[in-house]
């Protein structure tokens, strides 16, 4: 595995205002000396972590700007909290709820009172001006922590804020589909670990893609972000069709048969023209699971609980720490990010996206960092962001193989997507929202108690937070967000049964959450698109 490697030039964030290190321009501080570090177990990496943050704030207010407004909740709930973590102000799609509230919420379906697809990709511009008064009303000007930089949110974060995320020009390089297999050789990610495929300004016949990747089914992904709606499986010429209303240029890769799987990593500088590079344990993944209401080639979780075959994980993470000392080198990016995989029936690791942001398994991910008595990756990539010093990690190499050691073992966190996957718009009986439930012997859900984070499920003894639920008067259409379940396992519960198979346990939760769920009345109005 490497470790701390690579020169670069430091800008990993976008400003949309001011430099956004107060203590200067140039490269960060020079990290603590980690060479004798064993991962700190005590409640003084909490400590460190929370007084460098304040200190990389310098006093400015902390936004979120995510789908979820309860963004970063794990890290400022759960075990060993950092309240500097806790935003000021929140604003995003859907409704906070006690105990993970920002100081201010400012929530798309608090105004729209309704979820739907088209909601969920566009919900920005339904808050932007609620969000802009709130955010002139703060003392001094903001920095923002969002998954992805762009013009529309340095609009909205205005004059002298700081947006806390990678550039949209380089983000949208490292992660263009097209450029994927190119980025990986550069990389220098070994070709063992990289599926067969070609590039294609235009999509020849399908029998020419056959030949090229040499597969019956072949998989066609466009230039753009994001996941499945980028992607068609294709297996005959129905499928051709659909692939070639996507804009070129394009993927076209060998379809492998295995279990989805992702690795999050953070890079911090060290300051001396390098980057150490630390790696979550591997998880499992799944897409295509119709119970759930998630079609092919979405996700619909993630199981950190599943144990790994060594070579495997292995090979994951070295991997994963190639490509962050790649990203230092060739752009001078550090942060979050994350590298996506299929995990193949004998036991091969083929690479298949990189997301380089903080993503939705955020939240489950974080859960692993304080499982070894570490705050979550989240705090040192806000402070990477803002140029500032991060001394409570433990030495690269010495976290990697714990990781390593951690992922062939079972037990762990998981989170599950539910999707109202019916044809009619519902609402969500009244009732507490989101918390941790169990289920009675009826099968239907019962409260338990107030929570925000996974760590305070136990799966084994019949709990399970339902986070994000929609409160009754929020009217949910076809395809909308119905919940999160989340909750620790000690591997005696499993979220799923296979890459596109939900577990009894799962169906059954989601059975109860569709349970809740009862017609909308005729007020409801048309899916707004």
């Amino acid at each position: 595995m490497t470790g701390r490697n690579g020169g670069g030039t430091p800008p990993y964030g976008d400003s949309a205002g001011g430099p956004p290190y107060e203590g200067g321009g140039g490269a960060p501080p020079r990290q603590d000396d980690r060479s004798a570090g064993a991962v700190r177990r005590d409640g003084a990496a909490v400590d460190v972590a929370h007084a460098e943050l304040l200190a990389a704030l310098a006093g400015r207010p902390l936004v979120t700007v995510d789908r979820y407004s309860t963004a970063l909740r794990t890290g400022y709930t759960g075990p060993a909290p950092v309240e500097s973590l806790r935003p000021a102000l929140g604003i995003g799609c859907y409704s906070a709820w006690d105990p993970a509230l920002p100081g201010m919420v400012v929530a798309a379906e608090d105004r729209t009172r309704t979820r739907s697809v088209a909601e969920r990709h566009g919900w920005l511009r339904r808050v932007r001006h609620d969000a802009a008064r709130h955010l002139v009303k703060l003392d001094r000007p903001p920095v923002i922590s969002s998954r992805c930089a762009g013009a529309r949110l340095s609009e909205l974060a205005g004059p002298g804020a700081t947006v806390a995320a990678i550039g949209e020009g380089v983000r949208a390089t490292i992660e263009a589909r097209h450029l994927l297999d190119d980025l990986l050789r550069a990389a220098g990610v070994p070709a063992v670990a990289r599926i067969r495929c070609v590039p294609a300004e235009r999509l020849p016949g399908l029998a020419e893609l056959r030949r090229a990747v040499g597969t019956e089914r072949v998989v066609v992904q466009a230039r753009g972000l994001g996941g499945g709606r980028r992607g068609v499986i294709v297996s005959g010429d129905a499928d051709m069709y659909r692939a070639a209303r996507l804009l070129g240029p394009y993927r076209v890769a060998a379809y492998v048969d295995g279990w989805p799987c992702a690795v999050t990593a953070l890079s911090v500088p060290d300051g001396e023209g390098g980057v150490s590079v630390y790696v979550d344990r591997p998880s499992h993944g799944a897409t295509g699971v119709p119970e759930l209401g998630v079609g092919p080639l979405c996700p619909a979780g993630r199981d950190w609980s599943r144990p790994w075959p060594v070579p495997a994980a292995a090979l994951l993470i070295e991997c994963a720490e190639r490509i962050g000392v790649w990203g230092w080198r060739r752009y001078g990016v550090a942060g979050l990010f994350s590298v996506h995989a299929l995990l193949t029936p004998g036991e091969r690791v083929l690479v298949s996206a990189i997301k380089w942001r903080h993503d939705e398994s955020a939240e489950g991910s974080a859960v692993n960092q304080q499982a070894v008595g570490v705050p979550p990756f989240t705090l040192a990539h806000l402070v990477v962001m803002l140029r500032g010093r991060v001394g409570w990690l433990a030495d690269p190499q010495e976290f990697n193989q714990l990781s390593l050691l951690r992922a062939t073992e079972r037990g762990g966190p998981f989170s599950v997507r539910v999707r109202h996957r019916h044809e009619s718009p519902v609402r969500v009986a009244a009732g507490r929202g989101p918390g941790v439930y169990r289920l009675d012997r009826d099968g239907r859900l019962r409260w338990a108690r107030p929570a925000a984070s996974p760590a305070e499920a136990r799966a084994d003894q019949g709990e399970f937070l339902l986070a994000d639920l929609p409160g009754p008067d929020v009217v949910c259409h076809p395809g909308a967000d119905l919940a999160t379940i989340e909750a620790v396992t000690d591997g005696a519960t499993q979220p799923f049964h296979g890459p596109a198979s939900a577990s009894p346990f799962t169906r059954r939760v989601a059975a109860a959450i569709e349970d809740l769920c009862h017609p909308a009345t005729r007020d409801a109005g048309p899916c707004p698109g």
